[in-house]
């Protein structure tokens, strides 16, 4: 990244408030501040309601929604002190959703539900810290190949292998330089939100 800052990747279970929270806080001590925040973590359980296993919904609605409320919730506080002290002068939150924080499709509602809940709250948070120097921006990344499929039930995936058949999906470095594009821009410039897609995804 762009200007020689430390990027942390910190795994804990974010599901758990405190380790949300500890996982946050920890580096503040040793680095000074906390300037940027990307909360990436969730789960894509994808298949019909009717006669889904309840506890897919809860491991999407506690991951890609508490999860995120809990890290965005610690952190707050000390991305509004770096915009304020640190030598950047602003601070950002990026928030990973998905294209099915926008489109919903059959089969994937409580996958399309969560997501569309991120990109509603991205949104309020933004206009509540806009004025004090906090971006918070979303990013909704189409088909890339990582993990996230994996999760899946046989039946769900091969479903999903069809769909994509013949596309070349985005890897997970097209991601992450997108997310640079958007904490490298100048303090006054704020991308709100980014839509991407491999070319050939409809």
């Amino acid at each position: 990244m762009s200007g020689g800052g430390t990027v942390l990747v910190l795994e804990s279970d974010v599901t758990d408030e405190q380790q949300a929270t500890e996982a946050v806080e920890r580096p503040v001590p040793e680095l000074g501040r906390l300037d940027t925040l990307v909360n990436n973590a969730g789960v894509m359980l994808l298949g019909p309601v009717l006669g889904a296993p309840l506890s897919e919904w809860q491991r999407m609605v506690e991951l890609n929604l508490l999860g995120l409320l809990y890290c965005a919730h610690a952190a707050l506080p000390h991305l509004l002190g770096a915009a304020e002290n640190g030598p950047r002068q602003v601070a950002d939150m990026v928030n990973i959703s998905s294209v099915a924080g926008r489109v919903p499709r059959q089969g994937s509602g409580v996958y399309n539900l969560t997501k569309h809940g991120v990109g509603a709250f991205s949104e309020s948070l933004r206009q509540e810290v806009a004025t004090r120097h906090v971006r918070v921006s979303l990013i909704e990344p189409g088909a890339t190949s990582t993990e996230l499929a994996g999760h899946n039930r046989a039946e769900v995936l091969e479903t999903m292998r069809a769909r994509f058949a013949g596309i070349e999906r985005m890897q997970a470095d097209d991601i992450a330089d997108a997310i640079t594009y958007v904490v490298t821009r100048r303090s006054h410039v704020a991308v709100n939100e980014m839509l991407i897609r491999p070319t050939e995804q409809q």
